[in-house]
């Protein structure tokens, strides 16, 4: 079994196996509210992996453009083959490459993102190690040496991007536990906690006592005339009479007039 194979078995499994992991724990632990933000130190690899891709890519495009297959020094179904490997690379680089690439910038600490991105990469050196083993054979020197540059590259990416998915797992594994451990925690409080009593009161509460009703004035219809009689007013009382008070009577002597004495 060729190195590559054992890589591409050996990162399968350990994706396949956090995200177990991680379904396991969402389903009994809330998401967090806000993603944690990237590491620096992530998003700098990755500032450097993918120029490095993305230039083997262009590259790669380029030389494939000038193979001549048909002058192959090889019977026709190997052309046949080879030109069929050749049309699927290109297409490959020209569109499944720079989708993944995109989903990886979208979500750099992604582990499904990053594996898919690597397994394509991992499918892409299978083919394109087909065709520069038939170039060296059936080709030119020329051809065989800068096909042979390009898949070095390549390989180099792909191992890039193999070492940061394991990198990922070995972080998702160490939240994974984490979330776990508090998961416990939470359990064990829970199940420490006194259990709550609940007072169900049945007894119906007495009925409120209707209010009084407001008398409510009448609205004369208009054209109705109506007599109304005023209530008759109570004769006023005469105040009893006061008696007067009487004056005692005193006599007051008169005075006498003087007598005339005779001359």
């Amino acid at each position: 079994m060729r190195l590559g194979s054992i890589y591409h078995w050996r990162f399968c499994l350990l994706f396949f196996l956090a995200v177990a992991a991680a379904a396991q724990v969402s389903l009994s632990h809330p998401p967090a509210a806000s993603d944690s933000p990237v590491p620096y130190a992530s998003l700098s690899q990755l500032n450097l992996l993918i120029p490095q891709l993305e230039q083997t890519s262009q590259a790669t495009q380029i030389d494939l453009a000038k193979l001549r297959i048909e002058k192959w020094k090889t019977d026709s179904n190997t052309k046949r083959g080879a030109q069929s490997d050749v049309e699927s690379i290109q297409r490959n680089l020209q569109a499944a490459i720079p989708e993944l690439i995109s989903g990886v910038r979208a979500s750099p600490d992604s582990l499904a993102a990053t594996f898919k991105l690597y397994r394509n990469l991992n499918a892409l050196y299978d083919v394109f190690s087909s065709v520069v083993e038939s170039a060296g054979a059936f080709g030119s020197k020329d051809e065989y040496q800068s096909l042979q540059n390009d898949l070095d590259a390549l390989e180099r990416s792909r191992r890039a991007f193999a070492d940061r998915m394991e990198n990922l797992s070995s972080v998702k594994e160490a939240e994974i536990s984490d979330l776990r451990m508090q998961l416990r925690n939470a359990q064990a409080t829970a199940n420490a906690a006194p259990p709550k009593k609940i007072v169900v009161d049945d007894t119906e509460p007495a009925a409120a006592k209707a209010a009084p009703k407001k008398a409510t004035a009448k609205i004369k219809k208009p054209g109705t005339s109506t007599t109304s009689q005023k209530p008759a007013t109570p004769a006023k009382q005469s105040a009893p009479a006061t008696p007067q008070a009487q004056q005692p009577q005193t006599s007051q002597p008169q005075p006498q007039q003087p007598q005339s004495q005779p001359q």
